[in-house]
């Protein structure tokens, strides 16, 4: 039990001391209010977002512009890291996800993108029960409000709805992710049944046969598939939908609403929100990036590598999964 009068002091108590230090009320014979350090803790957690007069400035993905335009709407921390805090937002929907990003995180599709990274800390002081809404021009975590300032389009523009592929950019993407020489069923990632009788081998039967309906059938097996915020099995089923959708693959559209389908109740809300965004064919600037490489309008190596670098498991994840899309257009789509 603490009082209101033991705030006012500025020696405050000290660990061993006998007696606390009386502030201005006791000094003056006022009586003091005792208030239970819970009850604070508790009006803590309930209070209100503040509103900061000056919103901090951001680059927001238009993947959430409906969101950030729409109704001031309560939102509550999913996830917070130096470079990153997610937010689950209560639309008509039933839920939302949208995130505040330093610039030198994986830049995702449903982000507000802070111009300064992550060592200046813009981020670090948001605790998981930080108050928070979304809407009305705005994102507001705590003390922390981020309005956008600029915009960008998460779903890349490739020359033609189904743009030719460089192959030897197809060779080169192989390569740096299987490895040179090396099979594809030796490919392996972390978290994921491994040998012949797990998905992904059953993932790469589907492609060799052209079976988009078997392909995803095996999208059963790997949504959720793996640990963290997004699965690595939702990774790949991710980097398939999208590179379907943005190849121009005639199912895109059924194979998308399947699979999206098959995540409720399965992954995380995070996963989820990503799945959404790669079925309408938005996706990170890094897996964009790489199709441009493909096409020849950008290198392709640093891009490659940029995408390899994401995460601990979800570049790679997303790679094979666009590298799928790449194979299912080409065996199904290919002139007989």
């Amino acid at each position: 039990m603490r009082t209101i009068d033991q705030t006012a002091g500025p020696g405050g108590s000290r660990p061993g001391a006998q007696t606390p230090p009386r502030g201005h009320a006791a000094r003056a014979g006022l009586p003091t209010i005792p208030l239970p350090r819970e009850s604070a803790q508790a009006t803590a957690r309930t209070a209100p977002p503040a509103r900061a007069a000056t919103a901090v400035p951001a680059s927001a993905s238009t993947g959430v512009a409906d969101l950030l335009r729409g109704p001031v709407r309560p939102a509550r921390v999913l996830f917070s890291v130096p470079a990153a805090v997610y937010l689950q937002v209560s639309t008509e929907r039933g839920g939302d996800v949208v995130g505040v990003l330093t610039n030198d995180a994986a830049r995702l599709p449903l982000a507000c993108v802070l111009f300064r990274p992550s060592n200046s800390r813009p981020l670090v002081a948001l605790p998981p029960d930080a108050p928070a809404e979304v809407g009305g021009g705005r994102i507001v975590v705590g003390d922390l409000a981020v309005s956008a300032a600029a915009w960008w389009d998460p779903r890349p523009r490739l020359p033609r709805p189904r743009p030719a592929l460089l192959p030897e950019g197809v060779r080169q993407l192989r390569n740096a992710l299987y490895g040179e020489g090396v099979p594809h069923s030796a490919f392996t990632l972390p978290g994921l049944p491994a040998g012949p009788g797990g998905p992904l081998a059953a993932l790469r039967g589907a492609v060799r046969r052209a079976d988009l309906d078997a392909a995803l059938r095996t999208a059963t097996r790997l949504i959720g598939l793996g640990p963290g915020l997004t699965p690595a099995g939702d990774d790949v089923m991710a980097g398939t939908m999208a590179g379907l959708v943005l190849l121009g693959h005639p199912a895109a559209e059924r194979f998308s609403v399947a699979v999206s389908a098959l995540a409720a109740g399965r992954t995380t809300e995070l996963s989820r929100a990503l799945l959404r965004h790669a079925a309408a064919g938005r996706v990170s600037t890094e897996y964009a990036a790489v199709l441009h490489g493909l096409v020849g309008e950008r290198p392709l190596a640093p891009a490659i590598d940029g995408l390899l670098a994401t995460g601990a498991t979800s570049g790679r994840a997303m790679a094979l999964g666009l590298c799928t899309a790449i194979d299912l257009v080409d065996r199904t789509m290919r002139p007989r």
